[in-house]
């Protein structure tokens, strides 16, 4: 069973990185990585799970709540930055697992980051088909109910069955399409979504600003209680474990900036501007976010939150209580189908570069890596993943996948976590163009903030990765350990 833990050797990794000739085009810089890691984070996690989480958790003080996500993602982004100015290779955490702790692990890993990327994506795209009818009754037009919802789903009004999401199924197929055309093409139109989203983020934040009642912000920390919701389900509501359940409601919302480090063989200079790419753009949108909910709880009251305004609870605060800006309400579901098409654009362009990896070593078919002739992009690679996750979109509800991308994206933290540490004392030798401060300390903290996040997403969730696991396992041990490079390499 040693083959389990033989390591990609970090001066292949290096050599591969270098040898772009046949491979994937290098035309990004570190604006344009800032700007793919607020397309992916930036999206309707800041203007729903905002209002859940206040509602629920924390009342106010889910202001707080998003500084100690914040802390979880930023010490796991320091680490990031460490391992993708190292080895600047297409495949995220999947690379640096394997070269730290193992095929068995790297494999474990890339299976993992399906959750996050493809699945998140066909999750995000049934939420953006929700919220195109939600811009379209401002015009009094509405897609049928059994066009834009999957067979498991009813009308519980008219009782009308759904049959296929197709705006879901259109999203995905547009946005593969500009993916295929080349990073440089897809990067320009995620620069203008991030512009426009960012920009009425702003506004909000802004204009908000001056409606903010006191009153909604007393006490900022609510006494500790525990609250029931229309569901049924309990809630520690208030203290400290209001907070960190609030944390662990609002890291939805920080999904997506690791996707920047899956683009590191198309970064021009990706050892210093991946650095820059991963930790501006967590930067930027940890003070957005802040600023955002410290806002919107000022406005409306965690009433609101609970009973009217609910998923719709930005556009409910500013038609109820900013007279004269229900303008700014309708540019809100703009921007929320806006950063929906920009995370389900970086989604589906990391799910695509971990399988390039996965398959350059083996693990996965060579379809998965052969690049376009023209665009130098994974073109076959974006098909397939089109199949998977407009499949997903168009015939399954979003709910029953949505919490496992929150658990592959939390291992992968872990994982590359320990990775630093472990390169730490393995290969100190090794440039570091930017390096983790604190060494074993923030890999540990890492390990620990991210590790109680999981916890606390319960048993069914974690039930629900076991069988996915189980799944990956069949595939690794029935093609991925006799097809690995590795393998073969050593016969």
């Amino acid at each position: 069973m040693s083959y389990l833990w033989r390591k990609k050797s970090l001066d292949k990794l290096i050599l591969e990185a270098d040898d772009n000739e046949k491979g994937l085009k290098r035309t990004l810089t570190a604006g344009a990585l800032i700007a793919l890691g607020i397309g992916a984070i930036i999206g309707a996690g800041l203007f729903v799970r905002t209002a859940a989480a206040a509602a629920n958790n924390a009342g106010p003080s889910v202001t707080l709540a998003f500084v100690v996500a914040g802390i979880g993602c930023a010490l796991a982004g320091l680490c990031y930055a460490e391992f993708a100015s190292m080895i600047p290779i297409a495949g995220s955490a999947y690379t640096y697992s394997y070269a730290t702790m193992g095929e068995a692990i790297a494999w474990i890993i890339g299976w993992d980051l399906v959750l996050e990327y493809a699945i998140g994506a066909a999750t995000v795209s049934i939420a953006w088909s929700e919220y195109l009818n939600k811009l379209l009754a401002y015009i009094d037009m509405r897609i049928p109910y059994e066009w834009s919802h999957s067979p498991f789903e009813t009308d519980p009004i008219s009782g009308v069955g759904g049959m296929m999401n197709i705006p879901a199924l259109f999203i995905v197929f547009v946005l593969t399409l500009l993916l295929i055309r080349g990073m440089k093409e897809s990067a320009f139109v995620n620069g203008i979504i991030v512009i426009t989203k960012v920009a009425i983020v702003i506004m909000v934040i802004i204009l908000g600003w001056g409606y903010i009642n006191p009153i909604n912000h007393t006490p900022f920390i609510p006494e500790a209680s525990v609250f029931t919701d229309s569901q049924g389900v309990d809630h520690n509501y208030g203290g400290i474990m209001g907070i960190l359940g609030a944390a662990g409601v609002v890291f939805f919302a920080f999904i997506g900036f690791d996707a920047v480090s899956t683009a590191a063989q198309e970064a021009k200079n990706p050892k210093k501007d991946m650095p820059i790419g991963i930790l501006g753009s967590l930067v930027i949108c940890t003070v957005l976010y802040i600023l955002f909910a410290y806002v919107l709880t000022g406005i409306a009251s965690v009433e609101d939150f609970r009973s009217t305004g609910k998923e719709a609870s930005v556009a409910f605060a500013i038609q109820t209580y900013m007279t004269g800006y229900d303008w700014l309400a309708k540019l809100v579901t703009v921007a929320i189908l806006a950063g929906f098409s920009s995370v389900i654009l970086v989604m589906l362009m990391g799910q695509s570069r971990v399988f390039y990896s996965m398959s350059r070593d083996g693990l996965v078919p060579k379809v998965f890596s052969e690049v376009h002739p023209k665009f130098h992009t994974p073109y076959k690679s974006n098909w397939i993943f089109f199949v998977f996750v407009g499949a997903f979109a168009a015939f399954v509800p979003g709910d029953i996948v949505g919490d496992m991308t929150s658990i592959g994206t939390l291992f992968a933290f872990m994982l590359v976590c320990a990775g630093v540490w472990i390169m730490r004392v393995k290969r100190p030798d090794l440039k570091r163009q930017f390096k983790t401060p604190f060494v074993p300390l923030v890999p540990i903290l890492g390990i620990i903030v991210c590790g109680a996040m999981i916890y606390g997403l319960g048993w069914t969730n974690w039930a629900r990765l076991g069988v996915w696991l189980l799944i990956g396992f069949v595939i690794y041990f029935g093609y991925s350990v006799r097809n690995s490079k590795l393998n073969k390499e050593d016969k």
